[in-house]
Formats: C-alpha cells, structure tokens, sequence
C-alpha cells in the first residue's frame, strides 16, 4: 500500500440529504477550478425514489497552483503538470493526498453510521480521475464509483494498490464525443484498462463538450436507483 497524507481542507464539505436518517452516502468530487457546489445542484435532478435516503457530500479541493496553467492557483486535487492529446504528466503525490483525503471523507461516512457497502464515491474530470485512484485501491468494498468525463492518470498506482475489496465494484463511466478539455480517447483507455481488470463499467458517451447533459443526469440516477434499490 502507497503511504500517503490528506491535505487539511479550508472548507468543510457541501451535505444534502435526501431524506432523514441517510442510509446511503455519494462523495462527488468537483472539476479542476471548480469547488463543492459545482455539482450541488444535480442531486434534486437524479429523480431518485422519495424514500430513498442519501447523504451527497460535496468536498472542495485545496488551492494550489497549476502548472498547464501557467502556475494559477486555483482549486485542484492535484497538479497538472503538462497536456497531451492522449496522456498527460501530473503530480502523483498530489493525487495521493486527495486519496488519503477521501479516505478521511470514508472513514467520517462510516463513523456516522453508514458502512462503507453503502458508499459511492463519485466525480467530474479530475474529481473523477481522484475517486478512480480511491475507489479502486480502498481496502474495504465500496457500493460504486461515478466517473464523468474523466481519466486514469495513473495506472500504476491503482495496478500497484488495486484492493480485492473492490474488483467487482459498478462502474457508470460516461464522456462526451466532443471533449476538448479530456479527450475521449483519455476516457476510453480508462474504460480499457477497467476492462482489462475485469470489472464490466457502463460507459456512456453523449454528444457535448467537456460538461453535463440531462440525459446524462437522467442515467446516473437510473444507475444510483439500481445499484441502491438493488443492494437493500
């Protein structure tokens, strides 16, 4: 197991509760730049069953500077440090800090009641390349991962930490055709390599830029609908 430290975040997290007593927790992790309220608005639009009770937390990244961007601080789960069109070079010890981040998240959700079978860790481009690394490599299983428009920028650290916990783990895995910010061709080789690790992803692709569509929102929440009514 990789050794790693949580940074010291300057903002609690963002909580909705769809219901009293939660059984359930979604951690989503935002975009580069972005901050926990990018995706608050999302959870009233999931469409989920009125006594369904989920707990979406909404973390924000530290600020730190970006180095594809020109050194701007801004809030990030770890630093880019260039870009190509079908890889590109981060900061892996940033990418750990942000793991060993959720991990506190995790730990927190589990002190609160709810077991880590009942948690999903979810996220946007980078916040998805982030709960990739942690869902995969957590020592205790998970419920799901959510990842939008997003990559694997390390694959060595998941091959190297791959936890047996989460071999099985669902996967809804959704990008679009016309991703200028990660390619698509990032988010397919994701796919492959899930693939190659024997996990079966639902991939979804529709016709938008590096964003969100409703049809996109309307099929994670028939995803979070299946995978929480089907675990109960």
């Amino acid at each position: 197991m990789t050794d790693d430290t949580a940074f010291t975040p300057d903002t609690p997290p963002i909580e909705i509760e769809t219901g009293p007593n939660p059984q359930w927790s979604i951690i989503w992790m935002h975009g580069l730049g972005a901050d926990g309220s990018d995706f608050a608005p999302i959870v009233p639009e999931l469409g989920l069953p009125a006594g369904l009770a989920a707990r979406f937390i909404f973390p924000h990244a530290p600020f730190r500077p970006v180095t594809c961007n020109g050194g701007y601080v801004m809030r990030a789960w770890y630093d880019i440090i260039s870009l190509t069109p079908g890889a590109r070079q981060i900061d892996e010890a940033g990418l750990l800090e942000s793991r060993a981040f959720v991990r506190q998240l995790i730990e927190r959700e589990t002190a609160r009641g709810i077991p880590t079978e009942r948690i999903i860790l979810a996220g946007f481009s980078q916040g998805g390349a982030v709960a990739y690394l942690s869902a995969l490599t957590h020592p205790a299983p998970l419920a799901g991962v959510i990842a939008l428009s997003t990559y694997i920028p390390s694959a060595r650290l998941i091959t190297a930490d791959l936890a047996e916990a989460n071999r099985q783990i669902p996967v809804f895995a959704a990008h679009g055709t016309d991703d200028d910010v990660v390619s698509l061709e990032l988010g397919e080789q994701a796919l492959a390599m899930l693939q190659t690790l024997g996990l079966a992803p639902e991939w979804r692709t529709y016709a938008m830029p590096h964003s969100v569509c409703m049809a996109e929102v309307a099929d994670i929440g028939a995803w979070l609908k299946r995978v929480l009514g089907g675990a109960r």
